[in-house]
């Protein structure tokens, strides 16, 4: 009796510690958006900041200020959940401050692309990877009934 009761203990440490042991390939390929970011243009200064909370959980957060005033702020998680990478996004006084997804469309060690073409703008967000402390973040899609892209290049901080 002894005996089953240890190879049921071993068998639930061993299923147990699988589980905890997943690999998520795509959050991996993110990393390089783990630091803080700055852009800072004649308009203002736009600062993202991006954390890992866990193995397949990023943080992220942005805010656009002008002189004292925040003018733009967005929270984002970026989940791994079966392989798929989704942007999750709160826009603070937009959506009525729910949440919008963004789904991964593509992904190298080099560029991340998300993908929402129910959403009025932007559809589409990419994060180009261009050095260990460069980045370019594009939003685009339809707006006004024209295309837009708006190109972020970023510096790590």
């Amino acid at each position: 009796m002894k005996t089953k009761i240890a190879i049921l203990g071993l068998l639930f440490c061993i299923l147990t510690s699988c589980e905890n042991n997943k690999d998520y390939p795509n959050i991996k390929k993110a990393n390089w958006v783990i630091g803080n970011w700055t852009n800072t243009s004649p308009q203002g200064k736009l600062v993202e900041s991006w954390q890992k909370t866990n193995d397949s959980v990023y943080n992220g957060e942005s805010f656009f200020i002008k002189e004292k005033d925040t003018l733009f702020g967005e929270y984002v998680k970026l989940i791994e959940t079966n392989g798929k990478l989704t942007y999750i996004v709160t826009v603070s006084g937009q959506n009525n401050d729910k949440p919008v997804r963004f789904e991964m469309t593509s992904i190298t060690d080099s560029q991340i692309v998300f993908e929402n073409p129910e959403h009025d703008f932007p559809n589409k967000i990419v994060y180009n990877n261009i050095s260990k402390d460069s980045l370019v973040a594009e939003v685009s899609g339809m707006r006004n009934g024209k295309p837009d892209l708006q190109k972020f290049k970023m510096v790590r901080q």
